[in-house]
């Protein structure tokens, strides 16, 4: 993955030049492909995560970026990893520590995928960077109350959203509606990646474990299970649909209803269209865990407006679903 070796090389080179800071130009051009890749494979906008770094990071200069390789402001919260400490808010408050700023732009996009409160900020056009300044600022990403004017001036100013456009309409390989390989995608791995809904996946083979491909892939540690509704133990079949970043909170467009199947149950059809499992429920006005019928209409977009027919679950059928659910966050 050369990419990230000369990104990561400028920077250094850049820190190296007798304490010189380095300028906003020279920042958004070293990491500019960085947040090209992760928004390939996360969905964040190149643009808001080149303007936080930017920002956060006072452009790569701030104490945090030099000491800790911290772009973003992450404090430390549920953090094991290595730590920094610096005043902010309050004295000598805690913040994470990373070993490059490869890791720093990896586990933002982790922070915003696996917090409740920044998931509506994924059903937005992915165009909006006006949106997504605002809902950080509003999710509380920032005390500032003038948070998302700053990464707007930011963007706007720079033209950043032109990484944006580059990824959307698949210039320089970073397409994000076509299949490719996911060692196109920063995996170190030659599998196929495909996609469904706007979210990555790939398909299991034998003998591959949720541990395996976490390992194979170079994920966090539980990453495939909250984004797949995945259980301690769970075991994986051979064709299975495993997603590599998180499900959305509808079907892709055309994607209105389906008809039930037999066998069929809640969990399935969520990986089958990429919708995550808790919308699902709350769109059909099913509690968790329950089932439908065969042949019952399974909403994918809109509300259903009237419960379905659907099956009391079994105590088996009731616990299975209910960690897949608790799994989702």
């Amino acid at each position: 993955m050369t990419w990230i070796v000369l990104g990561l090389g400028l920077c250094g080179v850049m820190h190296g030049q007798g304490g010189a800071k380095i300028t906003r130009d020279d920042y958004i051009s070293t990491f500019s492909e960085l947040a090209m890749k992760e928004m390939a494979r996360v969905g964040i906008p190149a643009s808001i995560t080149l303007a936080q770094g930017c920002l956060e990071s006072n452009n790569g200069n701030s104490t945090l970026a030099v000491r800790g390789n911290n772009h973003f402001g992450i404090k430390c919260h549920e953090w094991t990893g290595k730590t920094i400490r610096y005043d902010d808010d309050t004295r000598n408050e805690c913040f994470r520590a990373y070993s490059s700023a490869y890791e720093s732009y990896k586990d933002h996009s982790q922070f915003l995928t696996m917090r409740s409160r920044y998931a509506l900020l994924f059903e937005l056009n992915p165009h909006d960077y006006r949106g997504w300044a605002k809902g950080l600022k509003k999710a509380g990403y920032a005390t500032a109350s003038n948070y998302a004017t700053l990464l707007i001036r930011i963007i706007e100013e720079n033209e950043l959203y032109r990484y944006d456009v580059l990824v959307l309409e698949g210039g320089m390989g970073y397409g994000t509606e076509t299949t490719s390989h996911l060692t196109d995608h920063g995996y170190p791995t030659t599998r196929d990646v495909l996609m469904n809904n706007r979210v990555e996946y790939i398909l299991v083979e034998p003998g591959d474990t949720p541990e395996s491909l976490r390992a194979e892939l170079s994920l966090y540690k539980n990453e495939l299970y909250r984004y797949n509704n995945l259980y301690k133990g769970a075991r994986l079949e051979p064709g299975q649909i495993i997603y590599l970043q998180p499900k959305r909170r509808k079907a892709a467009l055309g994607n209105e209803i389906h008809v039930v199947e037999e066998g069929q149950t809640m969990y399935d059809i969520s990986q089958i269209y990429g919708v995550r499992l808790k919308h699902l429920y709350r769109r059909n006005l099913m509690g968790e865990g329950e089932q439908p019928l065969e042949g019952a209409d399974i909403y994918l977009r809109k509300k259903k407006r009237e419960p379905i027919l659907k099956l009391k679950p079994t105590e088996e059928q009731y616990e299975e679903d209910e960690m897949q659910f608790r799994f989702e966050g």
